[in-house]
């Protein structure tokens, strides 16, 4: 930010786009969407597709889409189509995690949220539901690099539900679990028993909870808001289907080389998850990145039916079950 930037005047406050603001007034379900995916994690046109097939989505289950992101210091709730392509087209658009907002606002930069900021701004313009790819978490070798994603802080005191494919895979995925334990944010196995492994449907690790019905997320969401308490996520670990999966052997081979050659070449910090996604995608032949948008759109789907279930949940007289259960 330039010392001799000139004062600005208008509000930090997100803005709502007028479909988002007249569905919450509504009350009808809205979908937070990330943007980060779209300006750094695919490759262009396909990003912009990708975007409009999200949103989409979203639609098709008779939600609002919300995707987020900042624009020239104004950080906005539903993004529309000059917008969208925006931060699909334009290569200086930056990545911005929770602790970056107030800097950007203030500077007056554009930039695609993470998943800790797009909590963070979704949380707070009201919405409840918030769909993604795969969370951050601790990176393998904690013990020595104390090194692990803002996301899993900012979820234990942000009070949305976030539906993932579980973390990333290249993380440690035992210690991330043992630390939203510590963090106190929920976890329910979407149909699984198994916690997800990003681009594998399974990571081995156990959950203590499954739900089968995007009626019973809502039904979790009811009851965390009626009990009170500290407010934190519920994270919905969905599994991209097998079918879709990156072949298990193969991800392993590749993985073990991508933290062969980190080690070697001396990367670490923020640099580390990229380089070792990065080499995935290549030594896959781009499979990962399949996987990856395969996970995307199933959590997206799933997001959009629990939004519409959390609506109808909300507006039930209080102590009636929802329809099909007694």
């Amino acid at each position: 930010m330039s010392p001799n930037a000139s004062p600005r005047t208008q509000p930090y406050a997100p803005a709502l786009s007028a479909e988002v603001r007249d569905a919450l007034a509504a009350h009808r379900p809205v979908v937070a969407l990330e943007s980060t995916i779209i300006a750094h994690g695919l490759p262009r046109p396909r990003n912009l597709r990708v975007a409009e097939e999200l949103e989409e989505l979203v639609r098709a289950a008779d939600a609002v889409p919300a995707t987020i992101a900042v624009l020239d210091g104004q950080a906005h709730i539903g993004l529309d189509k000059s917008q969208l392509e925006r931060v699909a087209g334009d290569p200086a658009i930056r990545k911005l995690g929770h602790r970056d907002l107030a800097p950007a606002l203030a500077a007056g930069a554009s930039g695609a949220t993470t998943v800790s900021a797009t909590a963070f701004l979704a949380s707070r313009a009201g919405l409840r539901v918030f769909a993604t790819g795969g969370l951050g978490g601790v990176h393998r070798g904690w013990t020595e690099t104390q090194d692990e994603s803002a996301d899993l802080r900012l979820l234990a005191r942000t009070g949305i539900t976030v539906v993932c494919a579980g973390v990333k895979s290249v993380l440690d995925v035992p210690a991330t679990l043992q630390r939203l334990e510590t963090l106190g944010v929920g976890v329910l196995g979407y149909g699984t028993d198994l916690f997800p492994g990003f681009y594998l449907s399974s990571s081995g690790e156990p959950v203590g909870w499954t739900v089968d019905t995007p009626e019973e997320v809502a039904e979790v969401m009811r009851a965390a808001e009626t009990l009170g308490g500290p407010t934190a996520a519920l994270i919905v670990a969905n599994p991209v289907p097998r079918a879709d999966q990156l072949d298990p052997a193969l991800h392993d081979l590749v993985l073990a080389e991508a933290l062969d050659a980190c080690r070697e070449r001396g990367i670490t910090g923020q640099a580390v998850t990229p380089f070792l996604l990065d080499h995935l995608m290549r030594r896959t032949d781009g499979a990962s990145l399949e996987a990856n948008l395969a996970a995307v759109r199933g959590n997206v789907s799933l997001a959009a039916r629990i939004a519409v279930a959390w609506a109808a949940a909300r507006d039930r007289p209080a102590g009636q079950a929802p329809a099909g259960r007694r």
